[in-house]
């Protein structure tokens, strides 16, 4: 470390030997461990770049994390530094973050280095520590058969778990290295807790006998010793690294719900929710179902915690996908503005954050929704390179492939996220894609088994109800079209004939276009108001 041990940065001053943050009354200014070991790399490197790979290594070397903790951490740190002194720490778009050293009137906060050579005092308070939100360790599974020939499995499947879940925006887990230090290990789960700085454990077991392959997997608060949530999968023996590749996808997309749901629970009984608080609430809503109750609700949070934190990346992406979901459902006359928007806002993004999927895969389904589904599903494709198990980016390719005219290919898309992820908050929309395929292809029998898929797996989603109504109505079946309009109606009653038309896609096929307009006959017939 630079001999510097203080610097003054407007009303704040950084001091680096006693490793604290301290006010212009005197008093230290709060920061999480991980924010202040970035800003003390900057304030040592202070007036230079400083990329972003260097940065996570060296503030994260122990912990398998993604791009989107460091905008969190950056984020901290421009709190901590406070209105005054924000702009000190400037972002250079897809290079890095530097701590400006000084300036005119417009280049941000002047800083002054004095130089105390003074070794830190150790009796000094060091910052406090804090456990981190959906902070975690996956230790190695346990090989229940024992036979060695199996140890690489067991052992691949922990070791590309803790990749897979570091991929969980916001996600912290502590790395291969480190959690298998606790290998054929007994250790309490909050002595864990404490000696890793994690909230959960995960534990899981593995037996492979000669024609069945059992996992059990447990999730455990380390704070209260209590099970949040445990799994077991049960299936044949095929191809072992197949079944690996098909485990880990399923434990991280069912985790990565479960965590949200948990740290919501746990954000509700906050008297002072912050930010992150207010963005797992908003995401466990996003998480039931597209209704204009659920949606609001949604977006309320995630505008509290941007105001809280205008740099907050993943509150910004769920906005854009209330605007998406919204938009897709035709709960509004005003769509199009919905995609203007949500567009704008992912663009800007992907601007700080350039390989966040999320953004890439809303992107692509903001395309694939205006007349651009080629671009939206290579979009789409370009998420899933960054994030393979991100089961919705092939449930929206597959809404690419309708778009495009290509019923046939619709099924396999939407197949492969129900295998990623068979019990995905989204599966109704995705189940819903493929009913509308096969109503397009003339295999009416079986789109009306994908639509009532999709309504068993969320009866709350009101376009569900209206694409089944119409279908059965197309089919003669007019006594229960009537009673799918009603439900869908219940949800959702501004809904109109007139307005889908209007916003629906457009497709060249004259047999697609005069299927279209059978179904909205369909849905007229089902008692669907034209408007």
């Amino acid at each position: 470390m630079s001999s510097q041990r203080s610097i003054v940065l407007g009303d704040r001053t950084i001091e680096l030997g006693r490793e604290l943050l301290i006010d212009a009354r005197g008093d230290i200014v709060p920061l999480r461990p991980r924010a202040w070991l970035l800003l003390r790399l900057l304030a040592t490197r202070a007036g230079q770049l400083v990329s972003k790979d260097e940065i996570m290594d060296e503030v994260w070397p122990d912990c398998e994390v993604t791009e989107d903790s460091l905008v969190h951490a950056i984020g901290d740190v421009r709190r901590a530094l406070g209105d005054s002194n924000r702009s000190a720490l400037r972002t250079l778009p897809r290079r890095g973050y530097m701590l400006a050293i000084s300036g005119g009137p417009n280049a941000g906060a002047e800083l002054s280095i004095a130089a105390t050579l003074a070794p830190a005092d150790p009796g000094e308070p060091a910052t406090s520590s804090e456990v981190p939100r959906l902070s975690l360790v996956v230790l190695p599974f346990v090989n229940l058969g024992g036979d060695p020939e199996h140890e690489y499995f067991v052992d691949g499947v922990t070791d590309s778990l803790t990749t897979d879940l570091s991929r969980i925006a916001g996600a912290l887990v502590i790395s291969r290295s480190t959690a298998f230090t606790f290998k054929q290990k007994v250790a309490d789960v909050r002595e864990i807790g404490r000696e890793l700085n994690v909230r959960y454990v995960l534990e899981g077991s593995v037996q492979c006998g000669s024609s069945r392959f059992r996992l059990n997997v447990r999730l455990t608060d380390t704070q209260t010793r209590n099970c949040v949530w445990a799994d077991r999968f049960d299936k044949q023996v095929a191809d072992l690294l197949d079944m690996q590749d098909e485990i880990v996808s399923r434990l991280a997309n069912a985790l990565n719900s479960e965590l949200i749901n948990v740290e919501a629970r746990r954000a509700e009984r906050s008297l002072r929710p912050d930010a992150v608080d207010l963005y797992f609430q908003g995401r466990a809503f996003l998480n039931k179902g597209v209704t204009s109750i659920f949606m609001a609700r949604a977006r309320d949070f995630f505008e509290r915690a941007l105001a809280l934190d205008p740099d907050g990346i993943e509150a910004a992406v769920a906005a854009a996908q209330v605007d998406v979901s919204v938009g897709s459902s035709f709960m509004t006359d005003d769509g199009p503005i919905r995609f203007h928007t949500a567009e704008k806002a992912l663009n800007g993004i992907l601007l700080r954050a350039p390989n966040h999927p999320r953004a890439h895969m809303l992107l692509g389904a903001v395309k694939i929704r205006t007349d651009r589904a080629a671009d939206g599903v290579a979009e789409c494709y370009r998420a899933l390179a960054l994030d393979r198990n991100l089961a919705d980016a092939h449930g929206f390719i597959g809404l690419g492939k309708y778009v495009l005219e290509r019923g046939e290919d619709v099924q396999g898309h939407i197949q492969e996220a129900l295998r990623l992820s068979p019990r995905d908050t989204r599966a109704f929309l995705w189940l819903m894609f493929v009913g509308m395929a096969k109503l397009m292809i003339k295999t009416d029998v079986e789109a009306l088994r994908w639509l009532r898929r999709s309504i068993e797996a969320n009866p709350n989603h009101a376009l569900s109800h209206f694409h089944l109504a119409g279908a059965l109505a197309m089919m003669g079946k007019l006594k229960e079209a009537g009673s799918r309009a009603e439900a869908g109606m219940a949800l959702d009653r501004s809904f109109t004939i007139r307005r889908y038309r209007t916003n629906v896609f457009r497709f060249e096929n004259p047999e697609w276009m005069a299927r279209l307009a059978r179904l909205y006959e369909g849905m007229r017939k089902a008692g669907i108001p034209e408007g």
